[in-house]
C-alpha cells in the first residue's frame, strides 16, 4: 500500500527511523500520524488515532462556543453508544462524559484519550513497527 506525501513541503520522511523510537515520536509527525493513521485503518482500528488527535486540538480551545461544539462532535463521534467510531473506553469513563457533555471542559476528554493513548502505546505501536507499511518506509528512505 503506497501512502502519499505530496504535501509536505519538506521530505516528511527524513525521520522515519525515529519513529520506532516511540509512539510519541510517530505521533509529533504529520507524516509518522498518517503512516499510523493508514496502518490502523487496515486493522480496522483508525478511529483511536482520530480521537486521539481530536482531542489534541480540542485542549487548544480558546472560546467557549467553540468548545461546546467540538464537544459536542467528539462526545457523537466517538463516545456516545454507538456512536459511529465508538472508541473502546470502559463504562464509567463514558457515562462520567455523557454526564458531563451539556458543560464541557477542556479536560473532559482526558481520561478517555490517556486510555485510548495506552491502547495505541501499548498494542498497536509494536505491531505498526513490523507492518508492511512501516518496514516498507524504512526502505524506501534506506534507498535514498
Amino acid at each position: 500500500m503506497a501512502i502519499k506525501f505530496c504535501c509536505f513541503p519538506t521530505d516528511p520522511l527524513g525521520d522515519v527511523e525515529t519513529w520506532s523510537e516511540s509512539v510519541d515520536k510517530v505521533l509529533s509527525c504529520k507524516a509518522g500520524q498518517i503512516a499510523f493513521r493508514e496502518f490502523l485503518k487496515s486493522e480496522y482500528s483508525e478511529e483511536n488515532i482520530l480521537f486521539w488527535l481530536d482531542c489534541e486540538e480540542y485542549k487548544k480551545i480558546k472560546t467557549v462556543p467553540e468548545m461546546i461544539s467540538s464537544a459536542n462532535r467528539i462526545y457523537s463521534e466517538f463516545v456516545q453508544t454507538e456512536a459511529p467510531r465508538q472508541i473502546n473506553i470502559d463504562c464509567s469513563t463514558r457515562e462520567s462524559i455523557t454526564n458531563n457533555i451539556s458543560k464541557p471542559t477542556l479536560t473532559s476528554f482526558d481520561t478517555a484519550q490517556k486510555h485510548i493513548y495506552s491502547l495505541l502505546a501499548r498494542d498497536c505501536y509494536p505491531r505498526f513497527l513490523k507492518s508492511d507499511i512501516y518496514q516498507g518506509l524504512l526502505r524506501r528512505n534506506d534507498s535514498r
